[in-house]
């Protein structure tokens, strides 16, 4: 029996596909994702457009772009020539690895050209203040978001994984919480 067969499996991979479309993701590269994730074997690109009845390549150009988040990685197969392409099953790995390639791709040009064009309205006085104080202020808000996440990129995953469990309790540690009290 293959895991195509089984209806959750179908419905998962679909799911993930949809899903992939509201992060910015092909939906049949996040599909792809979910099969190599489903599966309990290395994969060639042949199964994969098979199972998902896709276009070879666009097999092809969607595992590139899952090697380049680094959620899946070429394995060799002895005694088979081809590629067979598997997924990391580590969920917080895979977390980690999602999110600095995201911030790497979409926050970092982002500071980048919000710290020049703060540097650029410097002193400009035909430039509505109103506008000079808000590019600035997100400037800082997203540094300071990309700060904080090297702050918690470099935590133990234990650490993390129990921060994230306590959820919003975590606030009753802090001075002046509401919570606190």
């Amino acid at each position: 029996m293959s895991i195509m067969d089984i209806p959750e499996v179908r419905s998962f991979i679909l799911h993930w596909g949809e899903m992939g479309t509201e992060w910015g993701v092909n939906r049949s590269v996040a599909q792809m994702h979910a099969l190599l994730y489903l599966s309990d074997r290395p994969l060639h690109a042949e199964e994969i457009c098979e199972k998902l009845g896709l276009a070879r390549s666009n097999v092809s150009n969607g595992l590139k772009e899952l090697q380049s988040y680094q959620i899946v990685r070429r394995v060799h197969v002895e005694g088979d020539r081809r590629d067979h392409f598997t997924a990391d099953i580590d969920l917080w790995d895979m977390l980690m690895k999602i999110t600095a390639e995201r911030k790497r791709r979409e926050i970092d040009p982002t500071i980048q050209l919000l710290g020049e064009l703060a540097e650029s309205l410097e002193g400009r006085s035909e430039v509505p203040a109103h506008v000079r104080e808000r590019i600035g202020r997100m400037h800082d808000f997203i540094g300071n978001l990309a700060g904080w996440y090297a702050d918690v990129k470099r935590l133990p995953k234990s650490t993390l994984v129990t921060l994230m469990k306590l959820g919003s309790k975590v606030a009753r540690l802090l001075p002046g919480s509401k919570s606190a009290n």
